[in-house]
């Protein structure tokens, strides 16, 4: 039946649809989301821009939103044995888990930028990473894996087969041997019941067996994305805790022993397969020497770290973008929601958030690109800035996902809205690789064991000084906070936000529009603004803060 067809309602007709703001159109979400275009431009990665809006514009596309809706609506499901009591320990997904796995690969959000060469190849990703998210976040958690698997495997001697598999742009789904797989996915399982962030707990073991081969026993609390093709694996070794390379099948064909014992019942990430694993003499390869494990698995640590920011902003983009869209085409008290003052002030404010985290977060991809051209000072502010930039913007994700879906009220608190994806996804990313104590911890011994790394951090903040006298005040009582040592682990905390919050500024502050930036030190910066949203000073450019937004007028 066409519209058309459909009988006029009759005058007991309660069922008259008004005033609900339709779906978002179709448009180019990279496109749209103007600080990050800009921040992709000042960061060398511009002539990825054609890439980026094929992107953009399937994450624009209702088909997409469907599927990541769809992929959350059917979870994945555990089958530990077949119908003849064989052991097979398989997780079967929903179609749209793999059309999406599918998308993210061949446009290469995974492992590619490590192998291809292309300047601002980790700019680019982190772009379309941010982009991506707002369609599902669930399935790049085995995306992000497979990135971060790469560096750690570069420190080890005979792992070039295993790169080229996981930076292909090709998704192979299924069990099979490796060199018979156009493409892998890479998976981590570290963490144990006992220990948690503390993986120097660990009990699970490696005996050697030669030729850099060890058979790993022990229990694994969360691995995550099981299906996937090979692990780095975390277990005590005779000279301690060293970094394996596991894979799910083993180059003869047969399974390695990897017995999914069952699949977490998340709050979140709920598309995703989260486990728990038995090894019992599973065959681990060697990654770096015996006891160095920790080291090893630094750089994927880094990585994956990265992708919570970007993650977080993601999420943040999505969820502001909808209650700004909602906003605009729903009326209350006699006009759009949008035109009414503190309606604005929220959506600017919520949008301010939005543009610091996407500049801080393109800056410490850019600082990923350089370093591995060599800039050992980019590599510096990298392992600095990192922690503290995980540690503040996955919390404000939170606060920014819970906001903007109140901005659609009872509608945003309803499934198929899609906000409360966004909403539960967001913790996921505070959680993951290091809870806020953990990462705050983590700066702690930046600052006080990698040499240069203070230095340059204060060189980025310094770079912004000059302009505005409140964030120059601000950086200077950072400073003296340096200088007071005592009982620095009981105000790390406070450390890591203002550090975190210091360098967004020093973003906004070189390269945003001036209201953007006066209106984020005022309430972030000279200010103490963390609890609350739409409390903007009189004053504040609310127009050209939500014109890049998301302009979807």
């Amino acid at each position: 039946m066409t519209t058309h067809d459909r009988p006029t309602p009759s005058a007991t007709d309660t069922h008259v649809v008004e005033n609900q703001s339709p779906p978002i159109p179709v448009r180019d979400a990279f496109a749209a989301d103007v600080p990050l275009v800009e921040a992709v431009a000042r960061h060398g990665a511009d002539h990825h821009t054609d890439r980026l809006r094929t992107l953009g514009r399937a994450a624009g596309s209702p088909q997409w939103r469907e599927r990541g809706l769809e992929a959350n609506r059917d979870l994945p499901r555990l089958r530990t044995h077949d119908r003849y009591g064989n052991r097979v320990d398989e997780v079967a997904f929903h179609p749209a888990w793999h059309e999406l796995m599918s998308f993210s690969v061949d446009w290469g959000l995974h492992a590619d930028p490590w192998t291809s060469g292309e300047k601002g190849a980790h700019v680019a990703r982190a772009a379309g990473f941010i982009t991506w998210t707002q369609i599902e976040p669930g399935h790049l958690c085995p995306v992000s894996m497979t990135y971060a698997a790469v560096p750690a495997l570069r420190r080890a001697a005979d792992t070039e087969a295993w790169i080229a598999g996981l930076s292909s742009r090709s998704y192979d789904f299924g069990l099979r041997p490796p060199d018979r797989k156009t493409g892998l996915v890479a998976g981590m399982a570290m963490t144990e019941k006992q220990g948690g962030s503390d993986v120097r707990a660990n009990t699970t073991t490696a005996r050697p067996v030669g030729d850099d081969t060890y058979l790993l026993t022990g229990h694994k609390w969360f691995c995550s994305a099981p299906m996937s093709d090979v692990f780095l694996v975390l277990a005590k070794a005779p000279a301690g805790i060293t970094c394996f390379l596991v894979p799910r099948v083993l180059p003869d064909g047969t399974r390695n022993t990897f017995r999914i014992q069952r699949l977490k019942d998340k709050l979140g990430n709920r598309s995703n397969a989260s486990s728990e694993i038995e090894l019992a003499d599973t065959v681990g390869l060697r990654l770096g020497d015996e006891g160095r494990g920790i080291r090893t698995i630094v750089e994927m640590v880094s990585a994956t770290r990265l992708d919570c920011v970007l993650g977080a902003t993601g999420l943040m983009r999505g969820a502001v973008s909808q209650a700004v869209w909602h906003s605009q085409n729903r009326n209350a008290f006699g006009s759009a929601l949008y035109d009414k003052p503190l309606m604005r002030n929220v959506l600017a404010d919520l949008a301010v958030e939005t543009e610091a985290s996407t500049a801080l977060a393109i800056r410490l991809a850019a600082a990923v690109d350089a370093a591995e051209s060599g800039d050992e000072a980019e590599r510096l502010l990298r392992r600095i800035a990192l922690p503290a930039a995980k540690y503040w913007t996955t919390k404000r994700s939170i606060a920014v996902t819970a906001e903007a879906l109140e901005c659609l009220g009872g509608n945003g608190y309803a499934e198929e809205s899609g906000m409360p994806l966004l909403f539960r996804e967001a913790p996921v990313n505070s959680v993951w690789e290091g809870s806020g104590n953990v990462n705050a911890l983590d700066l702690l011994r930046a600052i006080s064991r990698e040499e240069g790394a203070l230095d340059a951090l204060l060189q980025e903040l310094g770079a912004a000084t000059g302009v505005d006298d409140r964030y120059d005040l601000a950086v200077r009582s950072l400073l003296a906070e340096f200088a007071d040592l005592d009982e620095l682990e009981y105000r790390a905390r406070r450390l890591a936000g203002r550090i975190a919050v210091l360098l967004q500024a020093a973003q906004l502050i070189k390269y945003s529009p001036d209201g953007i930036a006066d209106a984020f030190v005022a309430t972030r910066v000279a200010g103490d603004h963390v609890t609350q949203f739409g409390t903007l000073p009189r004053g504040t450019d609310l127009s050209t803060i939500l014109s890049r937004a998301d302009p979807l007028e």
